[in-house]
């Protein structure tokens, strides 16, 4: 039986990081940065953090009309796309990676929208059937800093957006300048999905699943809203929200 709402905001899942102790608490504690929040707010959803219950994901979908997946310092394990040996500097975090898989993987069964950022670009792709380059600078001769030296707050580098893509839609432009804190990126492109950015160098910068309401990820940080296409895409996200029956 659909649920009855009563407000007309959406409700978006935001996925947490979590780090097993030390700065804020000595003991395992979950963050998340206040422009995820601001971001999803500010576009007319109502943030909904997520702790990293595995056994909880169908519950957590009952209840949500979009999911956003955020970044963070850390990899999604190889053994997810059969992505051989892990790599001297990838770094996991097993108990999110498999919260943030069954999530991703429950909402697309839902069709409901999905917009991963950055580390969740990374996981939408491997959960669309894609695999990923584990260390871009030992994989994309003569590649771009994409762990970018300067703040996040101000733009790293280019990105080339495809005509005809929904991102083209919702950034009319076609290129965009965009903040980058990644050493990993998508790499073989599985049937289904769509690249819609790239980088100067090749680098995989958007990708995106035409089959589905909205499932969409960014390889930069629109949350902080340096580039043209960064408000309009958590707004065509929330509005795509809207729409649950």
């Amino acid at each position: 039986m659909p649920r009855v709402r009563t407000d007309q905001r959406p409700r978006i899942g935001l996925t947490l990081d979590w780090e097993a102790g030390g700065g804020f608490s000595q003991l395992p504690w979950y963050a998340c940065r206040q422009n995820y929040v601001d971001a999803i707010s500010a576009a007319g959803g109502v943030p909904c953090p997520l702790p990293h219950e595995v056994a909880l994901v169908e519950a957590y979908l009952d209840d949500l009309d979009g999911v956003v997946v955020t970044g963070g310092a850390f990899d999604i394990d190889p053994g997810y796309y059969d992505g051989g040996a892990k790599h001297a500097l990838t770094t996991t975090k097993d108990r999110r990676t498999a919260f943030e898989f069954g999530l991703t993987r429950g909402a697309l069964d839902r069709d409901l929208p999905v917009l991963g950022i950055c580390g969740g670009q990374q996981l939408l792709h491997v959960v669309l059937g894609g695999t990923l380059l584990q260390h871009i600078p030992d994989a994309v001769p003569n590649a771009l800093a994409h762990e970018q030296p300067n703040p996040r707050t101000e733009p790293g580098h280019s990105v080339t957006v495809v005509e005809g893509t929904l991102l083209h839609r919702i950034a009319g432009v076609g290129e965009l300048w965009v903040n980058s804190a990644h050493h990993q990126a998508a790499d073989r492109v599985p049937a289904g999905l769509v690249v819609s950015g790239r980088a100067p160098d090749g680098v995989i910068e958007a990708i995106e699943a035409p089959g589905h309401r909205f499932a969409v990820g960014v390889q930069w940080h629109p949350e902080y809203g340096v580039s043209a296409a960064d408000r309009p895409l958590f707004e065509a996200f929330v509005e795509a929200s809207r729409d649950r029956t």
